[in-house]
């Protein structure tokens, strides 16, 4: 009777011993599993530049840009700004095609260092195909380009660059900026104007919004405004005398004072959008050519007593 109570302890001790074994081996694989997997993530991951090996991430659009779909925009090729996230993802030109309800953009480069691009992340582009990227083009004179589709302008566009030396993707933010097409590019009723807003002619003030520059500069607001035939000019007041010229459209305006802070009348082409104008300042040693936009608030226009 002793000999069977060993006989079935020894049994009892080598059953749970075996399941213990094999307890151990199926966590050993399930570790082995999650090892590959988590190697596997870091292989895709090493294809994708992290925050430390990318130049400081620069500020592009604002909340309340207001996308413009090409359905707004007439058929036509245009030069646009493009403002980048990065300062090593430069763009020196950029032509932008409206056709077939659809928009395109050719973006000339200042260097060659990237392969080609991808417009989404760069994590997307790890698990894209290799039709879905975007190969540089070359002209005669080395310089490369790319031709990008555009969802919308005045909208963050996500683009994926692939750098020929490092060997990796490096996450952009693309805005195609609206205020740097010219009034005739945009189709009737796209914009706010004086017509849409039924402005007599006459006095008006209404509030204006400056951007640009290096954030210390600003103007008076409310403006003065004037509406006559359906077009409507702004007396800008600076902040400061130390401007002596604007530029809208490529128009140069002079002041239209001799004392006290700059001022210039300008012509407003619509409302509720940014106006890129340009400022020239004598404040630094020499003249110096400074990108603005204005932004005219049609909510607030009242009629001047």
């Amino acid at each position: 009777m002793k000999r069977i109570k060993v006989l079935i302890l020894v049994s009892a001790l080598s059953a749970v011993w075996l399941m213990g074994g094999c307890g151990n081996e199926k966590k050993d694989t399930a570790g082995s599993l999650s090892q590959q997997q988590d190697e596997a993530k870091d292989t895709e991951n090493s294809q994708v530049a992290s925050s430390k090996d990318m130049a400081k991430k620069q500020d592009v659009g604002t909340a309340d840009m207001k996308a413009v779909k090409a359905s707004q925009l007439k058929e036509g090729e245009y030069e646009i700004a493009v403002d980048s996230s990065s300062s090593m993802f430069k763009i020196t030109s950029c032509t932008l095609t409206v056709k077939d309800g659809k928009m395109k953009a050719v973006m000339t480069m200042s260097g060659t260092g990237y392969l080609k691009l991808f417009m989404g992340t760069g994590e997307e582009a790890v698990n894209a195909s290799e039709e879905e990227f975007i190969p540089f083009k070359e002209n005669s004179e080395g310089i490369h380009s790319f031709e990008v589709p555009v969802e919308a302008l005045d909208q963050k566009l996500d683009c994926a660059a692939f750098s020929k030396n490092k060997e990796k993707w490096y996450d952009r933010e693309l805005v195609f900026r609206a205020d740097s097409l010219p009034t005739e590019a945009f189709t009737e009723g796209a914009l706010t104007t004086a017509e849409s807003l039924n402005l007599k002619d006459g006095s008006y003030t209404g509030n204006v919004k400056l951007e640009g520059g290096s954030g210390r500069a600003s103007v008076e607001s409310p403006a003065q405004l004037q509406v006559k035939d359906g077009k409507v000019t702004a007396k800008i007041v600076w902040s400061s005398s130390n401007y002596d010229y604007m530029k809208v459209d490529g128009e140069k305006f002079e002041q239209i004072n001799t004392e006290g802070n700059s001022a210039f009348e300008i012509p407003v082409s619509c409302f509720d959008r940014k106006i890129a104008v340009i400022a020239d300042t004598i404040a630094m040693s020499e003249p110096h050519e400074i990108d603005y936009t204005l932004t005219f608030d049609s909510e607030s226009l009242k009629k001047a007593e």
